[in-house]
């Protein structure tokens, strides 16, 4: 049958997946031979995920090919010779891999298209026209930017990294026009990747907002001369040939002979055996297994290689974690006989994968509804405690459905066995369900959580939660959530869910976590993160789940009292800025004010966005803030309305009604670098430089008869740089208890500490810490509102002061090119995926590496005193509340300060002894209070 109308044409941009692969898996290497083939592992794992995974917004194949480019040089070379000329040289391990990926592709029984001087997007864009002209539908799979002129009716992008799909409202978001004008927008604009000329010193925004003024780009040129901006029109006027030279080389070709039409490219299955021939060739064995599960057909055996596949190191699932999934086999558990059968399994196997159901993810407020258990794969069940019958508020809390076991007896039955210190159990996000059997009375031990098994060997690889690792590891896409409980405002919560889907979705959980557990913790030892994971993982569990349980005081009188005084300062501060700008106008909208600011009071700097208003942002107004009062004004007002609005109003809306507590939530794996994240609410980002900010702090009390102590590590991140990076100077200064701010001044500028200002002593400590995040000139130069010359000078200077710290960036930066991670002292592996990644994000992968083993030690120190705090504090009154980053918060009787202080401060100024002698001392600064302002 001809292609045409119902047929789907899926074009993958092979050159695109080759890159993308190379850049983000670390080396990998043939066992036989030596040859470098991470880049075709991970290209063809991208390939298999795409012929066998379904995503929203990717439509199914029915025809498909893969397009590479077939050289450097193609027509655009002859039209501009300097066309890409910038463009570095293949890194050597990369080059050999290129015949291989289109060795696989043929493999995958694929088409695999490219052609002498043109390419690929060329190729591409004359297939997904003939596709659109007969009627069907085509879509790129690829995140190029110089695809999206092709988006129209029938063609369509999709992002394989983002999962997400890119249509018309997409290419408007990334360009500010349809994609019809994103060859005009891209000729003014230019490339610097590409050396595409372009007009100078005009940019995508300016592209945009001319193109969307005049039309089009004949248009904008014919009438240049009518531009207000002499910078602009001089631009256009002097650089219209090259614009239009620009023009020839980011329109993509439609008009290319390919050699195959579209009938040609019909989906066709693998043949069994020529697949995995190659994939055993290559020896990869994890994709050789799952595509032999896939096939049905006999894996091969492979010899185990150097490195991994796909991005995480483990091995092939063995033959039970291949077993398909079966809903249908998952038991539903409604009398207290089954559920001791099960109770008596997992005492035979020693292991118990335990998931539950509840109605909420705030822990302290959801009520249990079930219990999945696992204890082997594909052996899973699902214990109904808590469902109900239909749905909104037509029944009662009572109205329970028949054939459930009662909550406390269930409990009674389970309960030891999830105490047992013989049965191991596993879990995923195990700190969840952790608090809801604490919550009941049970406090499980021992346990392992994937997720933070997974957190420990892939940090900076991908994210961690169950869903993504089944898909990613387990070939297997769990029943979504949603289909469910819905969306919106027709959802509904979990206990109104119907046992027997409730079995299917819960079951299938415990079944899962068990199987990743089978597979990951082989693994650990393998990774080396094996004393990562059982010191600073796993023990960190119960210590958060007991402070979040514990929650903080927070008074509701002095926050509501804040929010008023906060409330009237604004108002203060609109009829300022009003009398300012010489009329009333809604201070609140970034609309209004943009035209306050750049068409009433002409002040420079306005650049409108794709909506047509201008840009107000933070960056715009503390620039404007140095020549006039009104912006200095409005951003003062903002400051306030975020505080009133984020927390002294926010905050009083999460005091638990049932405990007169704030209880946040941290995230164990949601930084890459080990630094805890702070939820529902957000305590670590309460600011601490401003008065307004400072005084929300007073509002977290402590009860009559107790105190708020605060532990606080002082300047680690710059004693930690000084072991690191082995800065003598900086070790003796910390060693001697200096001003290490003033002495930093001093070495610098020359300055005898005595004379000493405090203006020199800011410039320096701007730099020290600016220079742990890699800061560049033009960040040091808008923070100490100075020129960018001199700024720069100040780093220059830093650097000769100190060449230990940049001989460590060096090395550093190197170690993360080689290896595709970077460590911190403790064994912690942060992975640098994009550390080889050319253009802007090469800058920031970069910093992200230097910055990463200093700021994950420092988090690792922490997290070693907050593992050590329970026992040490054990016979004193008193308990951890909150972790902010650096500091520890606690809450003490007033007769146990003292000794509480010493015994935190021990923990916490030998957290990293003895896995690491540093050069330097901790030091930690303590301070009590009826608040934790009066603490801090």
């Amino acid at each position: 049958m001809a292609f045409g109308k119902g047929h789907h044409l899926h074009l993958i941009d092979g050159s695109a997946f080759i890159f993308r692969a190379y850049h983000a898996l670390p080396p990998l290497t043939r066992k036989s031979d030596g040859l470098p083939v991470g880049a075709v592992a991970g290209f063809c794992n991208l390939i298999w995920s795409e012929i066998t995974a379904g995503a929203a917004g990717k439509a199914h194949a029915t025809h498909i090919a893969v397009v590479f480019d077939a050289g450097s040089k193609t027509f655009r070379n002859d039209l501009y010779p300097e066309y890409k000329a910038n463009r570095p040289e293949l890194p050597e391990d990369l080059r050999p891999q290129f015949p291989l990926t289109r060795d696989a592709t043929r493999a995958f029984n694929i088409a695999c298209i490219e052609m002498e001087g043109f390419e690929a997007d060329d190729i591409m864009a004359t297939l997904a026209l003939q596709a659109q002209a007969a009627g069907g539908d085509c879509t790129i799979i690829s995140s190029d930017k110089d695809l999206m002129q092709l988006v129209g009716p029938g063609i369509g992008m999709y992002d394989p990294m983002k999962q997400k799909a890119i249509g018309r409202d997409e290419v408007i978001e990334k360009f500010g026009v349809g994609p019809e004008r994103v060859v005009d927008v891209q000729s003014l604009a230019g490339d610097s990747v590409d050396n595409v000329p372009g007009a100078p010193g005009i940019g995508l925004k300016t592209a945009a907002l001319l193109i969307n003024e005049y039309g089009d780009l004949e248009t904008l040129l014919a009438r240049a001369g009518e531009i207000k901006q002499p910078k602009r029109r001089e631009s256009l006027v002097d650089n219209a040939a090259k614009i239009r030279l620009s023009q020839e080389l980011v329109r993509l070709r439609t008009d290319v002979e390919v050699p195959v039409a579209l009938d040609d490219l019909s989906v066709q299955p693998p043949e069994p055996q020529t697949l995995i021939d190659f994939l055993a060739r290559m020896e990869f064995r994890t994709l050789a297994a799952r595509v032999a599960t896939k096939l049905k057909i006999e894996a091969p055996v492979i010899a185990e290689g150097k490195g991994y596949e796909v991005a995480g190191a483990h091995e092939a699932p063995a033959a039970a974690e291949r077993l398909p999934f079966d809903p249908a086999s998952y038991e539903a558990v409604r009398d207290l006989a089954a559920l001791r059968g099960w109770v008596a399994a997992a005492q035979e196997a020693g292991v118990l994968a335990v998931d539950t159901e509840t109605t909420s993810l705030d822990e302290m407020r959801a009520e249990l509804v079930g219990i999945s258990l696992s204890v082997e794969a594909g052996k899973a069940c699902y214990i109904p405690l808590g469902h109900k019958q239909g749905g909104g508020d037509l029944f009662s809390s009572s109205d329970l459905v028949d054939g459930q076991i009662p909550l406390d007896e269930a409990l009674e039955v389970l309960k030891p066995v999830l105490e047992d210190g013989s049965i191991l159990k596993i879990g995923q996000n195990m700190k969840y369900d952790w608090k809801i059997f604490a919550r009941h009375g049970i406090r499980i031990t021992p346990f392992d959580d994937t997720m933070l098994m997974s957190y420990a060997m892939h940090a900076g690889l991908h994210n961690h939660g169950m869903d993504y690792l089944s898909e990613h590891y387990l070939d297997h896409t769990p029943i979504p959530i949603k289909s469910l409980l819905g969306s919106g405002k027709t959802q509904i919560t979990f206990d109104r869910v119907g046992i027997d889907d409730a079995v299917k979705y819960a079951a299938e959980d415990a079944d899962v976590t068990l199987r990743l557990w089978q597979l990951f913790k082989p693994q650990l030892h393998k990774a080396r993160v094996t004393t990562v994971y059982e010191t600073l993982e796993r023990p960190l569990v119960p210590v958060l789940a007991d402070m979040e349980m514990a929650g903080v005081q927070v008074d509701r009188d002095t926050l509501s009292r804040m929010s008023n005084a906060f409330a009237q300062k604004m108002a203060q501060l609109e009829d300022e800025i009003q009398t300012l700008a010489g009329e009333k106008f809604n201070v609140g909208s970034p609309k209004q004010l943009g035209e306050i600011l750049f068409d009433k009071m002409a002040l420079p700097g306005g650049e409108k966005g794709k909506t047509g208003a201008y840009g107000t942002g933070a960056d715009i107004l503390e620039d404007l803030a140095t020549e006039h009062e009104l912006p200095a004004r409005v951003l003062d007002w903002r400051q306030l309305a975020k505080l009133k609005s984020t927390y002294t109003d926010a905050l009083q809306d999460h005091i638990n009604h049932e405990t007169g507590r704030v209880h946040t939530s941290y995230s164990i794996a949601g930084a890459n670098t080990g630094r805890l994240a702070s939820t529902d609410p957000n305590l670590q980002n309460i600011p601490v430089r401003s008065e307004e900010g400072r005084r929300i702090r007073e509002a977290f009390v402590a009860p009559k008869g107790r105190v708020i102590v605060s532990l606080d590590y002082s300047q680690i991140e710059l004693r930690i740089l000084a072991h690191i990076a082995d800065i003598p100077a900086l070790q003796q200064a910390f060693r001697d208890s200096l001003d290490i701010h003033a002495m930093t001044a001093s070495e610098m500028f020359n300055v005898p500490l005595e004379q000493m200002t405090s203006d020199i002593r800011r410039k320096a400590k701007a730099i020290n810490f600016g220079v742990i995040y890699g800061i560049s000139g033009f960040g040091l130069a808008r923070n100490l509102r100075i020129p960018r010359a001199e700024a720069q000078g100040f780093i220059d200077r830093y650097f000769e002061r100190f060449p230990g710290i940049r001989e460590y960036m060096d090395a550093t930066i190197a170690f993360a090119k080689e290896n595709g991670h970077v460590q911190t002292l403790f064994g912690r592996k942060i992975h640098t995926p994009e550390i080889n990644a050319k253009g802007p994000g090469a800058g920031f992968a970069k910093r992200a590496a230097i910055n990463a083993p200093i700021q994950g030690t420092a988090a690792d120190v922490i997290r070693r005193a907050m593992v050590r705090m329970p026992a040490a504090i054990a016979g004193i009154d008193a308990k951890m509340l909150l972790q902010v980053h650096d500091e520890l918060l606690f809450e003490v009787a007033e007769e146990a300060v003292e000794p509480l202080i010493k015994a935190a401060r021990d923990v916490m100024e030998g957290a990293a002894d003895p896995a690491v002698k540093l050069k330097v001392p901790l030091v930690v600064d303590a301070g009590q209070g009826r608040n934790w302002a009066e603490a801090h």
